[in-house]
Order: structure tokens, then C-alpha cells, then sequence
């Protein structure tokens, strides 16, 4: 798909201009502007923020729910599909379910790893992966939530384009049987080039289905990883005309209570300012403090910034 390369490239210069400014004809229908001086969002909870918690057994898996609403206030919660992978069933989701309604909360969205490449360089493999998120879009639609998020990858020798042209054919077919669930389908930066917010943004284009979307991830932009840099609250602006959700990652707080490895309020002005008034997730990943403590930081930041409970 030549056309694709060229889109790329010219998102790359100009089109990133137009994309900053939100020209997006496939903006979440949740972009409207808030009313000065009100909450303007939904604070979530992401699973993840927990990780050690629920991979060591400490806490358990099938009471997130409750926990996110006993211990944290927050009544919306993002699951993480990694932690239910090994023997996995209908009647998990059933359990799952069952806990959420019982406690008034709202099931958000899954974060879906592990299901192999959307933009595989071998068709089948593609298909395969297509194919092995289905179970968390039937899990996702039992539980009530509005989408899944999926990862972006493709083999990371390849040309931007290229990668580009494969993964919009795997996102595409997903997107496609979404949409028989009435489920969203949005990419979180999550390294390699989906941590490039001018692709991000020529993959939704490219895309170009009602149902995909982007998860903006503050600390995500750039793979640290690999070595590659981008300035996050570029990619931040640069994905928000796509958002269907957005995800609050926090490193590390200062004694004022401020997240003290980026400017955290400038991400959420970018957010503010594009319109949108979805879910806002809490998502904790620094080493110090504990994690309960960096969740009940982050959650108290995005309240002061606008956040309901």
C-alpha cells in the first residue's frame, strides 16, 4: 500500500501540525468541552497498577472490583487480561461480573497482552492474533465494558511503512469483529512504533473504523527500551483527536503531592483542552512508594485536576 507510506511521511512533517490541532474525522464522541471550574472526567482504576499485588497472590485477582471501590474509592475499573490467561473460561468473567454489579462498579475497558502481532509479516500469523483477542471481546461485552486495548506491533526490522500497512490490516479485521459486540478497539503506545505519536496517528487514519481508537499513555511515548526518544506531551496532542480513553501513568511524587518525573498537569491541559470528558485511568508504575500509596497519590492528583469519583 504505497499510499499508506506516503500518508506516514507526510504525518511525519505537516501532518503533524494537523493532527496536533485535531483534524481527526474519528474523534471519540465523548470530545465535548467542559464546563469551567467542573469535573470534567471519570477517574478508572488500571489493574496493572497492582501488578505485584495480584502476581504474587497477595490480593485477589477475582475481587479487583471490590478492592478498587473498598480500598480506593474508584469505581471504575481497567482489567488486565494477563492475570486471568491460565485457565481462562466463561465462568471467570461470569465471577468477575458478578463481583463488579454486586459492588456498583463499572467495567471500563481490558488491557489485552499476549495475543501475538496484529502487524505479524506472515498473514496467518496475523490472523491468529486477530483471532486470539475474540475471547476478551466476548469477556469485554459480558462484563459491560466499551472496548478492549490492544498493542500495535509488527517485526521492528521492517520500514515504518511497512509496519504501518501490516498492523492497519490486522487492527482493521479486529475493529471489524468489535463491532459486532459494539466494542471499541484502541492502541496503547506500548513501544516500538506505536510509541511514535505521528504513526499512532497514520495508523488511525489508515485504519479508519468507527470503532478504533487510541488509549494516550503519558509515560509511553518513546521506548525507553530501545533507546528511542520522543517528547511525550507531543504524542500526547498527537493521539488525544483519536482518544477513547486515557491513561494516567505516574512514576514518582513529591512531598506536594505533584507526580515529580514529568509535568503530569501539562498532559492533562493537552487532554483538557482537546475536548475529551471519558475515563481518565489510574495507573501506577514507580518503584517508591508502595504501590497502594502511588495509586491513592494519583488518584488524589486527578481529582484535583477534575476528576470524579
Amino acid at each position: 500500500m504505497k499510499a499508506s507510506r506516503r500518508h506516514f511521511i507526510a504525518t511525519g512533517a505537516a501532518g503533524i501540525a494537523a493532527v496536533a490541532l485535531g483534524s481527526s474525522k474519528l474523534g471519540a464522541a465523548h470530545h465535548e468541552a467542559p464546563a469551567a471550574g467542573e469535573t470534567w472526567f471519570d477517574i478508572s482504576l488500571a489493574q496493572w497498577s497492582l501488578n505485584k499485588a495480584f502476581w504474587a497472590g497477595t490480593r485477589d485477582k477475582m475481587r479487583f472490583a471490590a478492592i478498587s471501590k473498598a480500598e480506593f474509592g474508584i469505581r471504575n475499573v481497567e482489567y488486565v487480561n494477563q492475570f486471568y490467561m491460565e485457565g481462562f473460561s466463561p465462568a471467570i468473567t461470569a465471577e468477575l461480573k458478578r463481583v463488579a454489579e454486586g459492588e456498583g462498579v463499572r467495567s471500563v475497558l481490558i488491557m489485552c497482552d499476549r495475543c501475538g502481532r496484529l502487524g505479524d509479516p506472515d498473514p496467518a500469523k496475523r490472523e491468529e492474533s486477530v483471532q486470539a483477542h475474540v475471547p476478551w471481546l466476548e469477556a469485554a461485552h459480558e462484563l459491560g465494558c466499551h472496548a478492549i486495548r490492544v498493542n500495535a506491533f509488527s517485526e521492528a526490522t521492517e520500514s515504518y511503512g511497512t509496519q504501518l500497512d501490516r498492523t492497519a490490516d490486522g487492527l482493521r479485521k479486529l475493529c471489524e469483529i468489535g463491532d459486532t459486540y459494539g466494542l471499541s478497539v484502541i492502541v496503547e503506545p506500548h513501544g516500538g512504533l506505536s510509541s511514535n505519536g505521528a504513526w499512532l496517528a497514520a495508523l488511525m487514519d489508515l485504519v479508519a473504523h468507527t470503532r478504533v481508537g487510541i488509549l494516550p499513555d503519558f509515560g509511553n511515548y518513546g521506548d525507553r527500551r530501545a533507546g528511542l526518544s520522543y517528547d511525550g506531551h507531543l504524542g500526547t496532542q498527537q493521539s488525544m483527536p483519536y482518544a477513547k480513553g486515557v491513561s494516567a501513568k505516574t512514576f514518582g511524587f513529591g512531598v506536594d503531592g505533584e507526580e515529580n518525573t514529568m509535568d503530569f498537569r501539562r498532559h492533562m491541559e493537552i487532554v483538557k483542552d482537546s475536548g475529551f470528558t471519558g475515563f481518565i485511568g489510574v495507573e501506577w508504575e514507580g518503584k517508591e512508594p508502595d504501590e497502594d500509596t502511588g495509586v491513592r497519590l494519583t488518584r488524589d492528583l486527578l481529582v484535583k485536576l477534575g476528576g470524579r469519583l
